[in-house]
């Protein structure tokens, strides 16, 4: 639990310093994500960088994407199917995310991504087994980017294995979203 506390500690230091080298374009922009699923709590922080594309223009709007790098912190709060039994997980992963957003990146977006991500141990809280600690991330989401460059979304996010190994019950999560754009 403390290694968890730790490392999202570190990554939050990370981005918060992120600010200040933005001019250098490593990302362009950062974000804070929570929610949870059945029986799971999540905490998300992540920096994005932007592809600057412009696919299938059209009515001033345009199909982009940008990659997503990330850490979470879990909290399962029906390990191994006992009720009250608590287990702390840390998930990194990277997605490439395609953005359907308005030609000035402002205002509402749609958003679809489908990346890898890596857990601290395999899944096992309630009747969700996922049987591998490498798991596929995807998800769908849709937000508003204001002109103050803030942005707020709503995704719903799944992981599972895809079929690597079984069982892979999947996991579903409802996920609220904040980020800045530098």
């Amino acid at each position: 639990m403390k290694k968890i506390i730790r490392s999202l500690a570190a990554v939050a230091a990370l981005l918060a310093m992120q600010a200040s080298h933005a001019a250098d374009g490593m990302f362009d922009s950062s974000s804070v994500e929570a929610g949870g699923g059945e029986h799971v709590q999540v905490v998300r922080l992540a920096v994005q960088k932007d592809w600057n594309r412009n696919w299938l223009p059209t009515s001033g709007y345009h199909l982009s994407g940008y990659w997503d790098a990330n850490v979470a912190y879990w909290r399962a709060n029906q390990w191994l199917d006992v009720k009250g039994d608590k287990k702390d997980l840390a998930v990194v992963g990277i997605t490439p995310v395609f953005r359907w957003e308005a030609d000035n990146k402002l205002g509402l977006y749609a958003d679809a991504g489908i990346g890898a991500a890596l857990f601290s141990s395999v899944y096992r809280n309630t009747h969700r087994q996922l049987s591998t600690a490498f798991e596929f991330a995807d998800h769908v989401g849709v937000g508003y980017v204001f002109a103050n460059k803030w942005e707020l979304g709503a995704r719903l996010q799944h992981y599972s294995n895809g079929g690597i190994k079984h069982p892979n019950g999947g996991v579903n999560l409802l996920l609220l979203k904040a980020a800045y754009h530098y």
